[in-house]
């Protein structure tokens, strides 16, 4: 062997053994303290409240736990600590302002700086894991701002991104109504068939796309008490979309606000059927048996109702709302398994703990909201086993709120510390 490569050998051996040797120094370890800490399954605050955090993942956690020689402490005073907020049913593509035209005015460069933006601001509400329920035309941008969080780029929560909604030909979101003479792109990817939707699927996936959302009803009509919508799909189509989900290991979400879109929907084996403002008593016995969560959304409509253009259209808005909020009820004592998802976009990012607070203001405990929001949306985003418990090897997405939660779900309008894998993203 020559000189040269001798030492060329020697300095990849070397190298071997410096990064060796890195990979097996102890990750630091950080231990945080607090008043409190919230056993989310139990639906129990403890006193004191302890986790111990090494690396990205949660070690110990309880009302005491090790205190390992050199790990750093902080003291989080008189606040709770508990698992990063969920929200399953997020627009960071959209913001307050003309939804309808935003979409047609503004690039989608422009929308994907302001999607970064949204997710930012999410994450610094506590909200460290998210399901983004369609680009609303941004094709899969979505999965861009997706990967920019994943590598550190920018800041934000986990996500699961579904590029594009899938609608039929002037469906739900395909700017029906407008000038046809223009020929406006529709904010979701267009299918009418069976064929069609896992042609679709197959791009999207291709893209980047974690799972898929699909429009399954739409425009909704309430009059007196009756609640009406129209299917996009039938049980059929939407059964084969499930299928190829099913074939790469990923799930359907619906928009779908009532029946028969919701039986088929169900009868489909989607993963989720999102709004759910009216559900037939046999589709809420089959959610509740084969645990499809319903994702009511209602802060979106709070907030339409409160800056509706005209106090008409406020009072169509309310009125929805109030129906939906008995529906819930209805929905809750037949045993429907819900996640919690806000629809923020249309209304402002990093104000969606407004949906918590609702699902308990019509009737859930805040134990069970909880337990909804961070447990089921954990097995929606298919994060159950590293997300939405504070659990040895779990990751550390932790938060911390003044007060207790279990006894006035609004302090999660006001977390004073968030961390996401392991790292510091706000103290104050």
């Amino acid at each position: 062997m020559t000189s040269c490569r001798k030492i060329a050998a020697l300095a990849l051996i070397s190298a071997a053994l410096v990064a060796s040797a890195q990979s097996q120094q102890p990750q630091a370890s950080t231990v945080l303290h607090a008043a409190r800490i919230l056993d989310v399954a139990a639906g129990k605050v403890l006193t004191p409240g302890e986790v111990l955090v090494t690396g990205n993942r949660i070690v110990e956690a309880g009302t005491r736990v090790t205190h390992p020689a050199g790990a750093a402490v902080i003291d989080l005073g008189d606040t709770t600590l508990m698992p990063g907020l969920i929200d399953a049913h997020v627009h960071l593509f959209l913001h307050v302002g003309d939804e309808a035209f935003q979409t047609v005015r503004e690039s989608v460069p422009e929308r994907t700086l302001i999607a970064a933006s949204a997710a930012r601001a999410d994450l610094m509400a506590g909200f460290t894991a998210e399901r983004d329920m369609g680009t609303e035309g941004a094709g899969c941008a979505d999965v861009a701002v997706r990967n920019a969080i994943n590598t550190g780029l920018i800041p934000g929560p986990r996500m699961r991104m579904s590029c594009n909604a899938i609608d039929i030909n002037g469906g739900h979101e395909d700017n029906s109504g407008l000038n046809p003479e223009e020929h406006l792109l529709s904010n979701a990817d267009r299918a009418d068939s069976a064929g069609d939707i896992i042609r679709v699927m197959r791009e999207q996936r291709k893209q980047g796309a974690d799972f898929t959302k699909i429009y399954e009803t739409g425009r909704d009509r309430l009059v007196g008490n009756v609640f009406t919508t129209p299917y996009q799909y039938t049980e059929a189509e939407l059964a084969a979309a499930v299928a190829e989900a099913h074939r790469t290991g990923s799930r359907v979400g619906v928009h779908c606000t009532g029946e028969p879109g919701a039986r088929y929907a169900v009868d489909a084996g989607v993963a989720s059927v999102d709004h759910a403002d009216f559900l037939s008593p046999e589709t809420m016995k089959l959610m509740n048996e084969k645990e499809i969560f319903a994702v009511p959304t209602f802060a979106i409509v709070e907030y339409f109702a409160a800056h509706a253009a005209t106090p008409m259209a406020g009072e169509r808005e309310n009125a929805q709302q109030l129906y939906h909020a008995e529906q819930f009820k209805k929905q809750m004592a037949a045993g429907v398994p819900f996640a919690v998802g806000s629809d923020v976009g249309p209304f402002p990012h990093g104000t969606q703990a407004r949906e918590y607070e609702l699902m308990v203001e019509y009737g859930m405990s805040p134990a069970e909201v909880l337990r909804s929001g961070l447990i089921n949306g954990a097995k929606l985003l298919d994060w159950a086993d590293s997300i939405g418990q504070l659990k040895p090897h779990f990751f550390a997405d932790i938060i911390a709120v003044p007060g207790d939660p279990l006894k006035d779900i609004k302090v999660l309008e006001h977390p004073s510390f968030v961390m996401k894998n392991g790292e510091v993203v706000r103290k104050n």
